[in-house]
């Protein structure tokens, strides 16, 4: 029975990437000379450092040119509030969105039931499986899903004939 399975995982590869030729052009740039700007990743978060928000500003925007020169969807990102650290030191969160959660999983089921394609869907763990009888009702679905989920970077993987 032809399946395949619905994910939301950013290529962390090219993220890594990212965040590394940002943080060469940080400490190249003539603007952030003598400053405390910077960008690092650890454990799918990145973290965006500056002297003031405007700073912070600066950082995401660069960061965000990177990634998507890079063709890594910047809906991935999940932007945190600056917070303030020691002295006049501002500190952004970046969470790197993997997976699908399960709210969203379950919206997605409801979609393609709703739809009255015969298929079926499975939330397993952080994706879904969507299975069918024919490859025409399952590209039906990718089409549907292409559609309607716009606010996440959704990928097919795993096609099974």
């Amino acid at each position: 029975m032809p399946s395949f399975d619905i994910v939301c995982e950013a290529n962390f590869v090219e993220v890594k990437n990212a965040v590394d030729n940002a943080s060469k052009e940080i400490g190249t740039r003539f603007d952030f000379k003598g400053t405390s700007a910077g960008v690092e990743l650890k454990d799918k978060e990145i973290t965006l450092l500056g002297d003031a928000e405007f700073q912070l500003q600066q950082v995401e925007d660069l960061l965000r040119g990177k990634l998507t020169k890079r063709s890594v969807d910047v809906r991935f990102l999940d932007v945190q509030k600056p917070t303030k650290i020691g002295g006049d030191k501002v500190k952004q969160i970046v969470k790197v969105k993997n997976g699908i959660d399960s709210e969203q999983a379950k919206k997605i089921q409801r979609l393609i039931k709703d739809s009255k394609l015969k298929v079926q869907a499975a939330i397993q763990e952080e994706k879904v499986r969507v299975t069918a009888p024919k490859r025409d009702d399952l590209q039906a679905v990718m089409a549907l899903i292409r559609k309607e989920v716009t606010d996440l970077p959704l990928t097919f993987d795993n096609f099974r004939d």
